[in-house]
């Protein structure tokens, strides 16, 4: 998979950032395909440069945002509908998980209590049963 993430250049405690788009097993600071812009947190307001063409391409192309990718890419004004899914935590994936796992747990939780109502519903259907047997006889 292709992404759009940071690579850390500069020096120690002189940090800068280079916006790059790069295979996802590539390791931070290794190789990469192609430099789309640069990010500078140093300056106030921090430099955000990025070559709004190459972004669109390499979205278009399926290269998925880094989250701060993302955040900077919408900060820059590039294409809000491309970088949108990436913007979304990991948390929030796996939010209707959660809530799956709990509706489950409730279900559970209320099942013992239907199968102890249905025990006493089969009860009660011989007892109604019963006294009209003992009415006949």
């Amino acid at each position: 998979m292709v992404k759009i993430r940071l690579q850390r250049v500069g020096t120690k405690k002189k940090v800068a950032y280079r916006v790059v788009v790069a295979d996802s097993r590539a390791p931070r600071d290794g190789s990469f395909i192609e430099v789309i812009g640069h990010f500078d947190p140093r300056t106030e307001p921090p430099t955000i440069v990025i070559k709004q063409e190459k972004a669109l391409q390499w979205l278009g192309r399926g290269a998925q945002p880094t989250q701060t990718v993302a955040s900077l890419l919408s900060k820059s004004g590039i294409s809000n509908k491309l970088v949108s899914k990436a913007l979304r935590k990991p948390t929030d994936r796996k939010t209707p998980k959660k809530a799956e796992k709990k509706a489950k747990e409730q279900a559970k939780a209320a099942a013992p209590e239907a199968k102890p109502a249905s025990a006493e519903s089969k009860p009660a259907k011989a007892s109604e049963t019963k006294p009209a047997e003992a009415s006949k006889g």
